[in-house]
């Protein structure tokens, strides 16, 4: 599949489009059911929180089916996946496609060369994600042109995804949003940039992956999965540069981080 300079054009993300959909997820309080990975756990329930939605750490097999159906977004991040639990983001992505729920996929270290975890993602495909939320490196080993990264570091930027990722949402249905530098997020037709950010994101463990509970929240309440994708983004891009200027090092800007997310946007 190819695609022209024309569909790779990125325009930048509304600011007031952020600020109206962080009102909606404040006053939605959005219940958001995270099957995620044991390191990010506790920042990604904090993160939610800070934002007025609700968390729910929902991992057991009799219980994930019946959560992802009820929940209003719901993630799946295979960061810490294991043989057992592998049938749980099965089970918990077909149900919330039944059901309707939109769903978050976070391909963690797909395309490392760790066989489960590539199976897997690409088992979860079928279910049809809503939005599909991970860094350079994994949207290129999602889709297969490329193995590389460094667990769950990307050593392919944002904009070296960018063609890859269109091809994706067009083959798939799903939003794609490249974290980098700058990211973007695209349906297939349309990409938007997201500008912003500080390099000390980077540095605490947990922050990308809580963008993908963000975004699984956003979804919930918002109806248009690249808005909520690209809003959410928008979000914790603005939330970590206001965190960095404060910040003594990696401990203070991760409560600074919180700090800023609880009062953006709030009344």
């Amino acid at each position: 599949m190819t695609t022209t300079t024309d569909q790779l054009a990125a325009r930048t993300w509304d600011d007031g489009l952020t600020q109206q959909d962080v009102a909606a997820v404040r006053a939605g309080s959005p219940l958001t059911h995270c099957v995620t990975n044991y390191v990010a756990a506790p920042l990604t329930a904090n993160v939610l929180l800070a934002v007025g939605a609700v968390p729910a750490m929902v991992s057991t097999i009799e219980e994930v089916g019946g959560f992802a159906a009820a929940a209003s977004g719901v993630l799946l991040n295979v960061g810490t996946i294991t043989t057992e639990s592998a049938n749980v983001f099965i089970q918990a992505a077909a149900a919330a496609y039944r059901a309707g729920t939109p769903w978050v996929l976070d391909p963690v270290a797909v395309g490392a060369g760790l066989r489960l975890r590539d199976r897997v993602a690409t088992e979860l495909l079928e279910h049809k994600p809503t939005i599909i939320r991970g860094n350079g490196s994994e949207i290129l080993g999602l889709a297969g042109a490329a193995v590389g990264g460094k667990g769950p570091d990307s050593t392919a930027t944002s904009d070296d995804a960018l063609p890859v990722a269109v091809a994706l949402a067009r083959e798939t249905g799903a939003v794609v949003a490249i974290s980098g530098v700058t990211d973007f997020v695209t349906d297939g037709k349309t990409t938007v940039a997201v500008p912003g950010g500080h390099v000390l994101m980077t540095k605490v463990t947990g922050v990308g992956c809580s963008l993908g509970g963000l975004i699984a929240a956003f979804a919930g309440v918002i109806g248009d999965p690249l808005r909520a994708a690209a809003s959410a983004s928008a979000l914790l891009a603005t939330a970590g540069e206001r965190a960095a200027r404060t910040a003594r090092g990696t401990g203070s800007f991760a409560v600074a981080l919180l700090d800023e997310l609880s009062t953006l946007g709030a009344p």
